[in-house]
């Protein structure tokens, strides 16, 4: 099995990398300037030379900062080219030439109205640039012959912790208070879903008739404010100015406004039935990130 990744350079697409070289499958990565919504006969011609197994699509606007859909209501022509024109172009190819093609989506495809989890049958209803193009993209590859559609929830990971950092700075800047929205929301590491994107990958290599859309998401949705609370708890561990703030941790709560929406939590049940594919718990990957992120700062200090 041969993979083409796309968008491989991002956070998600090095916790990837690493687990497909850790299991030895084979994989490529082409150059992005190689492989744009500008260029469709060039992206034709790489994706064809390549002759891929599949191609796993992981670009997205701004991939690696949380802060992606609020730049995407500024660039809603940047969001649109990589969210759903480049989405376009290789499923217009993948389908083409018969190539199956793994895509991944967001939980911003939602408008957060519902109080339980949203399933794969639930209707999208965006509620901004980034939501808005992520459906267009979804639906264009919706259209091919062999297509998985992967949603995912709020992704976290070495790479990818920029409201991570920026809670744990306003903690120490504000002595122990932290402002956060009053959403609910699914926190799933990037090495978790790799390790969903490799499994599926897999199972298509078997030919198994599996495809359509599908939600992952870690163990324990929950509140941003209990997020938060259990973060600190484990960034106390690490760095004593934290730690001695414990006492005096005091959450803001905001109301949620677009383009965030209060509920992104997602139900797994279809891909568990389809694919074996089970839950993970996101804690032991967040102490992890929190140790090494803090031990690296506490040794730069020290130097």
């Amino acid at each position: 099995m041969k993979l083409m990744i796309i968008g491989a350079d991002s956070a998600i697409g090095n916790e990837l990398k690493q687990l497909l070289e850790e299991r030895g499958v084979e994989w490529l990565a082409p150059d992005p300037a190689a492989v744009n919504a500008d260029d469709p006969l060039g992206t034709a011609r790489v994706i064809t030379q390549a002759e891929p197994d599949q191609v796993i699509n992981l670009a997205s606007y701004l991939p690696d900062q949380h802060d992606a859909i609020f730049q995407a209501e500024k660039y809603p022509d940047e969001c649109a080219a990589i969210n759903h024109r480049l989405p376009e172009l290789l499923a217009q190819v993948c389908d083409h030439l018969n190539i199956p093609l793994i895509h991944l989506s967001t939980a911003y495809v939602f408008g957060g109205e519902k109080k339980l989890a949203y399933n794969e049958q639930d209707a999208v209803k965006p509620e901004g640039i980034f939501g808005e193009t992520a459906v267009a993209g979804e639906q264009a590859v919706a259209e091919t012959a062999k297509h998985i559609i992967l949603r995912c929830g709020w992704q976290f990971g070495p790479g990818k912790s920029q409201w991570l950092d920026r809670w744990l700075d306003e903690l120490r800047s504000e002595e122990g208070q932290v402002t956060v929205t009053r959403g609910k929301m699914s926190p799933t590491p990037l090495e978790d879903i790799a390790r969903v994107i490799m499994a599926i990958s897999l199972q298509v290599d078997c030919q198994a008739d599996v495809w359509g859309t599908y939600h992952y998401c870690a163990l324990e949705p929950m509140r941003q404010s209990e997020f938060v609370q259990q973060m600190v708890k484990y960034a106390a561990q690490h760095d004593e100015s934290i730690y001695r703030l414990l006492d005096h941790l005091t959450i803001n709560l905001q109301r949620v406004e677009a383009p965030l929406v209060s509920n992104a939590t997602l139900n797994t049940k279809r891909i568990f039935e389809t694919f074996g594919i089970k839950q993970r718990s996101w804690h032991g990957s967040l102490q992890r990130m929190l140790k090494a992120s803090l031990s690296k700062s506490a040794s730069s200090a020290g130097e």
